[in-house]
């Protein structure tokens, strides 16, 4: 991986968290336009509107997210990190349905038409969020086939953990947990992060997993806008702090979280999360985003390709998948392509069944630790005689010489 260019990492983290953070003017006849946002890969030409993770909630009313009319003129940093060119070649997570728990999904969204299930409040995704990730999991990348998503073939099932201007609510979670689980959803992306665990919400994953879903969900919320100097304590948030969960946090292209990362402990991956590429609800254009919530949808396409990849394995299989093939760093880098190519376990790769974490077998070398150990004693003994050998022959040579005389009567001899 190549360095980024110097100072690349001070715009992307400034760049991610606008993007992440935006709240657009509430104004009851229209929206206004979105600020531009520039690139964060280090290159210039690429400024593009900045999608909201969530709306205003004081506002009055409530204003969706407007349609961008820029479109993306070339492949961002996070899919060439990914490498999702040469991972389509491989698989593009077809037959594999991704339940999507945020602020719903536009079903006939550009990229998305046909693929998209979503009842109710979670087809009308007002702050547009929901289908930008939706875009980075499964999207086709509609007129742009290099904007693809990492699991372009894969489905999603659109469930809302948010109310409409993208608050979350635990109890819009639980319940699409469980409608996921019931649906059987190969992957659950949980794109909100709960300040507090509860009984209903631990039920809620336990049965999503005994459903044999591998569910994924962003380590901690992105980071509200800074109002004093004292650092948040670290904390663990929910789902992802629940047992099995993948937990997922976001990078920037050197590695590091962006600046101003909430602290939190147990992440388990780190993925692309600022300065990022999709679509939205409304139109052909697209946008920028980033934050936890965009390195939890590229965790989940590529758990997508995985599981139609290696459709034997178990969720702990995809999991560890994951992890095992990721970039060695403090927080792994998830490498969606080796993560769908490596081979893990041997056998496995030809029965179709991943046994990548399988016990590894230990040889009992006792008896020949015993055999080893005669062996060495034997020449030892052996080499202690040879030199006893050679040292009474030359005493015996030394002896005859002196005429059988012992070696002091010999050196006093007038």
């Amino acid at each position: 991986m190549r360095p980024p260019v110097r100072g690349a990492g001070r715009l992307l983290s400034g760049a991610g968290l606008a993007a992440a953070l935006l709240l657009p003017a509430a104004v009851p006849a229209q929206a206004a336009p979105l600020p531009r946002v520039p690139a964060a890969d280090g290159k210039k030409g690429q400024e593009l509107p900045g999608m909201p993770s969530a709306l205003d909630p004081e506002a009055d009313e409530v204003s969706c997210t407007p349609a961008s009319r820029q479109e993306a003129k070339k492949q961002d940093w996070s899919r060439q990190r990914l490498d999702l060119d040469r991972l389509h070649r491989h698989s593009t997570g077809a037959g594999v349905t991704v339940a999507l728990i945020g602020t719903g999904v536009a079903p006939d969204a550009n990229g998305l038409g046909g693929r998209v299930t979503a009842q109710g409040a979670a087809a009308d995704d007002c702050v547009g969020h929901g289908t930008f990730l939706a875009g980075l999991i499964a999207g086709t990348g509609g007129g742009s086939p290099r904007l693809a998503g990492v699991a372009p073939g894969a489905k999603i099932l659109a469930l809302r953990g948010t109310d409409r201007r993208g608050q979350p609510d635990s109890a819009l979670v639980v319940d699409a947990l469980r409608e996921a689980a019931a649906a059987r959803a190969g992957v659950i992306a949980v794109a909100v992060a709960l300040p507090r665990q509860d009984a209903a919400l631990s039920s809620a994953v336990a049965e999503a997993r005994r459903a044999g879903a591998v569910v994924i969900a962003a380590a901690t919320p992105d980071p509200p806008p800074r109002g004093g100097a004292d650092e948040p304590a670290s904390r663990t948030y929910w789902p992802a702090g629940e047992p099995g969960v993948l937990s997922v946090a976001d990078m920037l292209p050197d590695g590091t979280r962006p600046k101003g990362s909430l602290p939190t402990g147990g992440i388990d991956l780190a993925a692309p999360g600022a300065g990022v590429v999709s679509g939205g609800p409304r139109g052909d254009g697209h946008y920028l985003g980033g934050g936890v919530p965009v390195a939890t949808a590229y965790a989940a396409g590529a758990a997508a390709a995985v599981r139609a990849a290696h459709p034997g394995g178990s969720p702990d299989d995809v999991i560890r998948r994951l992890t095992a093939t990721a970039y060695p760093a403090d927080i792994p880098q998830l490498d969606a392509y080796a993560a769908v190519t490596t081979v893990l376990g041997g056998p496995a790769a030809s029965t179709g069944a991943e046994r990548a974490a399988d016990p590894v077998s230990v040889r009992d070398t006792a008896s020949a630790d015993r055999a080893t150990g005669r062996a060495t004693l034997f020449v030892l003994l052996g080499s202690a005689g040879v030199l006893a050998v050679l040292w009474a022959g030359f005493a015996l040579s030394r002896a005859r010489a002196r005429g059988w005389q012992p070696a002091q009567a010999s050196r006093t001899e007038p």
